[in-house]
């Protein structure tokens, strides 16, 4: 596929833009939960195709104003959504994603089908197999929507640096939407898919949800397969669902999780029905509130929310008090970064964009010593971090301190030739201890922007993450609402993004 500058992709979206201005949005369909789609689906009160055509009328309307999508598959969608259709008439059914279409960040490998990782570097690149967990989803029947945007090889928490321009929040399209994952909660958030698959190697699924008021759950690390995604940091990468409801988030799980021998990351784990579990009681829980660093900082409106949600909370569980986390500030794995981008590195160092080019740099002068104490460091810490969790069962904090950037202060910061460190300080961690953590809506600033609940918990202790998170959604009606973006919203001029494209 040849490539096109980056300023003739935004003149493609300004025009696209102004042809579906005043498109219609369809009624309907579109604004259920997958839990709610499915259970349609297999009671024949809707199709596969329809859902695939309803969400690809909202692709056309908001997709020009969000930039959610790197590629949408229109026809390939339709095509296995009329295959999908025919086979639950002849009696067979795949099971609840049957014909329910997902998005996939474009880090996650599909066979002939381009994937980018947002970058020029792979703006020609088409893999000839499929991640380990898009050949799950397709098996289970989800049809796959299209690939989504997100931060320049997952090395961000804004997605505002890619090749294929910025993600715009829905809530608010001058902010942004939070990365690396940015498409892929965008694309949640605004009804243009029924859930979508993520990456979290320090935030990158927890951050965008809780900026797009969506559900974003990273799972014990390797209980979810990473085969065929391109890595950022391998020891740290996740992958996991992000969708509307908790319910979804773990029909998604129950499909995604489970043992690839060929996956150097993959653990073994005895399988696990996670909507099963997800109904357990929580009456009995202890929960753990880490004061120290995590609610330091935190904006007025968002502290106000989670102290909200940890009252309600503690009258749903057993106990409440505050506990102590280790601290991860030591340990540095950059190296592991530049060890899979060392080859395109050195050949296209200019096809990278400026902020990643020079975090590449920086991990390029990383030395094997550091490395490797870091690593053990990595290893003592995983296999004792379930220690601290001896007199509670889960920790409840803000999933982030502050409410999203304006993506022109994104860009300019992370253009700055002396960045700040990025402000992952209470998702980064939860990466580091390889545990599994939730992000759920709890609220909204004045300004109406999303608040991020997370819950986690120790090593494969999904079924409790997901049963408090559930109890939290049932008493709360946060998850209910959508963001305010129209039809004939406006979405405002960024003169940062004209001069990252010249």
């Amino acid at each position: 596929m040849p490539s096109i500058s980056r300023r003739q992709f935004n003149l493609a979206l300004a025009g696209a833009a102004t042809t579906t201005l005043f498109a219609q949005t369809p009624d309907d369909i579109s604004t259920l939960t997958l839990t709610e789609a499915s259970a349609r689906i297999r009671s024949g009160a809707v199709t596969s195709l329809q859902l695939v055509e309803a969400c690809l009328t909202r692709i056309q309307i908001y997709n020009p104003k969000l930039n959610a999508f790197i590629t949408v598959l229109a026809e390939q969608a339709r095509t296995q959504a009329r295959l999908l259709d025919t086979e639950l008439k002849s009696g067979k059914s795949r099971g609840p994603l049957h014909g329910i279409p997902i998005a996939l960040k474009d880090n996650i490998d599909t066979a002939g089908i381009r994937t980018t990782a947002a970058s020029a570097v792979f703006d020609d690149r088409i893999p000839k197999e499929d991640a380990t967990v898009a050949q799950r989803l397709k098996a289970a029947g989800a049809v796959i929507i299209g690939k989504a945007n997100l931060h320049e090889f997952a090395m961000g928490g804004t997605s505002a640096t890619s090749y294929f321009g910025p993600v715009r929040n829905p809530w608010a399209l001058d902010r942004a939407a939070g990365g690396s994952s940015g498409g892929s909660a965008a694309a949640t958030s605004t009804r243009l898919c029924f859930g979508a698959l993520g990456t979290d190697t320090g935030g990158s699924i927890r951050t965008p949800s809780s900026y797009c008021s969506v559900v974003g759950l990273k799972p014990t690390y390797g209980l979810v397969p990473i085969r065929g995604i391109v890595p950022l940091t391998l020891s740290l990468d996740h992958c996991g669902p992000i969708a509307r409801s908790v319910e979804d988030a773990a029909l998604l799980l129950n499909h995604l999780a489970g043992y690839d021998k060929l996956d150097i990351t993959s653990v073994e784990h005895s399988k696990e029905d996670y909507v099963e579990q997800m109904a357990r009681p929580i009456a009995g829980l202890r929960l753990g509130i880490p004061r120290a660093p995590f609610f330091d900082w935190v904006d007025p409106d968002i502290a106000k929310a989670v102290e909200e949600a940890i009252t309600l909370l503690s009258k749903l569980t057993k106990s409440t008090h505050d506990v102590n986390l280790p601290s991860v500030s030591d340990i540095g794995l950059n190296g592991e970064t530049y060890a899979y981008h060392e080859e395109y590195f050195t050949k296209t160092p200019n096809r990278y964009m400026i902020p990643t080019r020079r975090a590449l740099q920086n991990g390029g002068n990383a030395k094997a010593g550091e490395y490797v104490r870091s690593r053990w460091k990595l290893e003592l810490l995983r296999r004792t971090i379930d220690d601290s969790f001896s007199d509670f069962d889960l920790v409840v904090l803000p999933t982030r301190r502050h409410t999203p950037r304006l993506i022109e202060a994104a860009i300019k910061r992370e253009d700055d030739e002396k960045p700040k460190n990025p402000e992952m300080e209470n998702t980064q961690p939860f990466d580091y201890y390889g545990i599994p953590a939730i992000s759920i809506p709890c609220g909204f600033t004045a300004e109406g922007l999303p608040i991020g609940l997370t819950i986690a918990g120790p090593h494969f202790a999904e079924g409790k993450v997901l049963a408090l998170a559930r109890a939290y959604q049932r008493a709360t009606e946060w998850h209910n609402r959508q963001p305010p973006i129209k039809p004939d919203t406006a979405v405002p001029k960024l003169a940062a993004v004209d001069d990252q494209f010249k």
